[in-house]
């Protein structure tokens, strides 16, 4: 990454600044890092260049475009703007192997690239970071190994590091004929994805270019942020694979997205998906949304500080996940608007003036990335808030219930631990106190900090370079938006 933001030095720990007056910022945010790292897949996986507009350009998808290089891929960025880059896929249509591939803590990268090791002409080694062997990985990999795959295990099963070797019997997409393919029988494929959507979403990429349809079947108890394989299935289609969804899926609440079928629960306990592969060809330019998920913490800045943030280049219509959090800052008694040119304005008179409410038992089963944001306003509120739905938030960079039960009560604050989920009581905003604040090398944990910061002084946050992982400056971005005021 060439951006000179990547090597800025910060503070260790980094003072989070007091919010001294009521917002009234305009704040841009970065591309979306959960469409960027399916584009640069995707791209991959075709047959001529794409180039990819407004692409985030951090260190997750910094680590996929490493992770896509060792295959033999290019991914050249433009000189003069390093949000714009071009992936060419290798001629052949055959990844190389006998390389490492390097996840670092990214999900994306370490659930996502190993199903393209099938299409490898030889073994694949993965590593990363020391905390991403805590990370599981076992459904996908057993997932993988029903393709013909084998997987050999340096250390814990289920676990990174690890090497895949490739069968024999997957070709290159040069060899596969989608009409043959249609007609073929089915491979069925079964896997236990409650840990985590990405488990699914990385099958259903590496189905695309299989020689022969999949049936990947969910079974489990729980099957989380079903809209995440939605976004899935959508760039799928839009690469010309054919994806469709078997299930009886019991839903409860609502989802602001395009799709009717944008189910905010996935209660069943059987989901199969259906590939019908091909020939995976993104349009020549693709432009990645905004990363509606980091809008969370400067959007809920709003409520917290009271004032109002706006954030361009909203889109009307979206299979992000992060498309509900206007509607649950409305939850919390914002006021929510997108207006006809895309900008979403959120205006609240803030925590000092009794404007943040609690919400009760809350269903966020449908965006549970955003936990760590809506948790912080929670602590803020005049009500409990319980929010469930959200057991998998366990595997994510650290196990984010019991990182935010441990910050919380830090800084004065009560919150337990549940079985699907968190609870946060609500506690007088004078009973809190400064602290410096852990982050675990989670970027949203330090952006947590960051929003109980705006009111409560002497909050500081250890490792607040973490948030590099999906936002380049968090900490100039925050300064800038704290300085724009009534």
């Amino acid at each position: 990454m060439t951006d000179s933001n990547s090597t800025r030095a910060y503070p260790d720990p980094w003072p989070a600044p007091l919010a001294a007056h009521p917002l009234d910022a305009t704040v841009t945010i970065p591309g979306s890092k959960s469409l960027s790292n399916r584009y640069l897949i995707l791209s991959a996986l075709g047959k001529r260049p794409v180039t990819l507009v407004g692409l985030l350009r951090s260190r997750d998808t910094d680590l996929m475009m490493g992770a896509l290089k060792a295959f033999g891929v290019k991914c050249d960025v433009d000189p003069d703007d390093e949000t714009t880059v071009t992936v060419t896929p290798p001629a052949s249509g055959r990844f190389h192997g006998g390389k490492t591939v390097y996840c670092g803590l990214a999900g994306t990268v370490m659930r996502f690239v190993p199903g393209l090791a099938l299409h490898a002409d030889a073994p694949v080694r993965f590593d990363g970071d020391a905390q991403a062997y805590k990370r599981p990985m076992k459904p996908l990999l057993d997932g993988l190994t029903q393709m013909g795959a084998r997987v050999d295990y340096e250390g814990e099963e289920g676990f990174l590091p690890f090497t895949i070797t490739p069968p024999q019997a997957v070709d290159s997409a040069d060899s596969a004929d989608p009409a043959d393919s249609a007609a073929a029988t089915e491979l069925h494929v079964t896997i236990d994805s409650s840990g985590s959507s990405q488990f699914i979403s990385g099958l259903l990429m590496a189905a695309s270019r299989f020689p022969r349809p999949v049936a990947i079947t969910h079974r489990g108890a729980h099957l989380p942020s079903l809209p995440h394989i939605r976004m899935t299935m959508a760039d799928l289609k839009a690469s010309g694979i054919g994806v469709t969804i078997d299930a009886t899926v019991t839903t409860e609440g609502t989802a602001t997205m395009d799709d009717a079928e944008s189910d905010a629960t996935a209660a069943a306990h059987a989901v199969t998906w259906h590939v019908t592969p091909g020939e995976v060809q993104l349009p020549s330019r693709v432009v990645v949304e905004p990363d509606l998920s980091n809008a969370a913490p400067f959007l809920g800045a709003a409520l917290i500080a009271g004032g109002t943030v706006r954030v361009p280049n909203w889109p009307e219509n979206t299979t992000q996940p992060g498309g509900l959090l206007p509607q649950y800052l409305r939850d919390f008694g914002a006021d929510a608007q997108r207006s006809a040119d895309g900008v979403m304005t959120v205006t609240s008179d803030g925590v000092a003036s009794g404007g943040v409410h609690g919400l009760g038992d809350f269903d966020l089963s449908a965006a549970g990335e955003i936990a760590p944001s809506l948790a912080a306003i929670a602590v803020l509120a005049d009500g409990d808030t319980a929010l469930h739905g959200i057991a998998h938030l366990r595997g994510h960079e650290t196990n984010r219930l019991a990182a935010l039960v441990a910050e919380i009560t830090r800084i004065g604050g009560e919150a337990e631990e549940l079985d699907d989920g968190i609870r946060i009581g609500s506690v007088p905003l004078a009973s809190l106190h400064g602290a410096v604040m852990e982050t675990y090398a989670d970027h949203r944990m330090a952006t947590f900090a960051a929003m109980i910061g705006l009111v409560v002084p002497r909050v500081e946050v250890m490792n607040v370079a973490t948030t590099r992982k999906t936002i380049p400056d968090f900490p100039g971005m925050w300064k800038a938006m704290l300085a724009q005021h009534r």
